[in-house]
């Protein structure tokens, strides 16, 4: 469960204001035929096509994920993100009602069974309401408020180890846009290879592309693979639904950045060698952990941290990162990475060339 898409048919026009400040969430559509956004992920994963723009001069190159190491060099640092997506839906009834839920986080101990969660439908379910599953996972819905948009306190009977008993019950949570069920080849297929740490209930997708050999080839260039964590949450995805988008609040998301990995970056920009944030989620978290120019520092916790224009980026030097939806928080700041008017353009040549958009969809690479 996510929340809805935007509908591409209600979207005014954009605009090209002079004044980034002025800008609206108008100004961050883009008109996508439904046959481009990616149902199944690429046969291989470095067989997705790649687009690579260079900011400076405006230039695209058409290529594949597997040409990413022909633009890395010796010293470059590539950050990864090695949160482990779990499988977080469950589908149950209640009073003869079907349920779906959607199991974010584990509200304060993570040994405690109260979960925060998205229940649809929603607004049918109170206090005491009991949601059976079929399996070895009960919810009870609780009372109180709970933070982030769209939530619900449940506790969850029969699962001490709650993760444990979801790798066992529940599916993998795919985003709307894939319109059909979760099967087993998405429990590998919609999972970096490189993920360790459970907690995101979507997948860091810009990651998915990358391969043990491809990282093997990085390493052997002379480029130096670091790891922090960034939980994707649902609030990654939800819609900008106000006209000025710096209105717009994103949810908390939980980070951890080692000492290892702030070291790394810290010795890459002392030696002028390239920051690289595979993802909008590493890119959030770089700036996020960001102590000044060029600098970072080690640290865990949460970040609410919106990037749109004109953010000026402290860490990053280069990014890679999938296609986004229109009028989202992740188009903003990709559009605060490259320049609006450059991505955009960029969307039209891919759409235009046939790239496939979104999770399972190709990539891009801005230098």
């Amino acid at each position: 469960m996510h929340p809805p898409e935007p509908s591409a048919d209600a979207h005014p026009p954009a605009r090209s204001p002079v004044d980034p400040a002025a800008l609206s969430t108008a100004d961050f559509d883009y008109e996508l035929p439904p046959e481009l956004v990616a149902q199944r992920p690429a046969a291989r994963r470095d067989e997705s096509r790649l687009l690579v723009l260079d900011r400076t001069r405006g230039v695209l190159e058409h290529r594949l994920f597997r040409d990413l190491v022909e633009y890395l060099a010796a010293g470059d640092v590539l950050v990864l993100n090695e949160t482990r997506v779990f499988p977080a839906r469950l589908y149950g009834t209640c009073r003869g009602r079907k349920v779906e839920a959607l199991l974010v986080r584990p509200e304060g101990d993570e040994a405690l069974p109260v979960w925060l969660a998205m229940l649809r439908p929603g607004r049918k379910l109170h206090p005491g309401d009991r949601i059976g599953t079929g399996g070895e996972i009960a919810l009870e819905v609780l009372g109180g408020e709970a933070p982030g948009e769209g939530l619900r306190r449940v506790r969850v009977h029969g699962a001490p180890a709650v993760i444990e008993a979801l790798e066992r019950q529940g599916q993998m949570p795919l985003p709307p846009y894939i319109r059909r069920a979760a099967d087993e080849d998405d429990r590998a297929r919609y999972q970096t290879v490189f993920a360790r740490v459970p907690g995101a209930v979507a997948a860091p997708t810009a990651g998915l592309h990358l391969t043990p050999d491809l990282l093997a080839a990085a390493t052997a260039r002379g480029v130096r693979v670091v790891r922090g964590v960034l939980h994707v949450g649902p609030g990654t995805f939800r819609p900008v639904e106000d006209d000025d988008p710096r209105r717009h609040r994103m949810d908390a998301e939980r980070y951890e950045w080692p000492p290892d990995a702030a070291a790394a970056v810290n010795e890459a920009a002392a030696a002028g060698r390239r920051v690289i944030a595979v993802g909008t989620t590493v890119a959030r978290l770089l700036e996020t952990v960001a102590s000044g120019e060029k600098r970072v520092e080690s640290g865990s916790g949460w970040t609410d941290l919106f990037i749109l224009p004109p953010y000026r980026f402290r860490v990053v030097d280069a990014l890679v990162t999938n296609f986004h939806l229109p009028r989202s928080t992740l188009l903003m700041l990709v559009a605060a990475f490259a320049g609006r008017e450059r991505v955009l353009a960029a969307y039209r040549e891919a759409v235009g060339a046939g790239y496939r958009f979104y999770s399972y969809g190709d990539a891009t690479l801005i230098l």
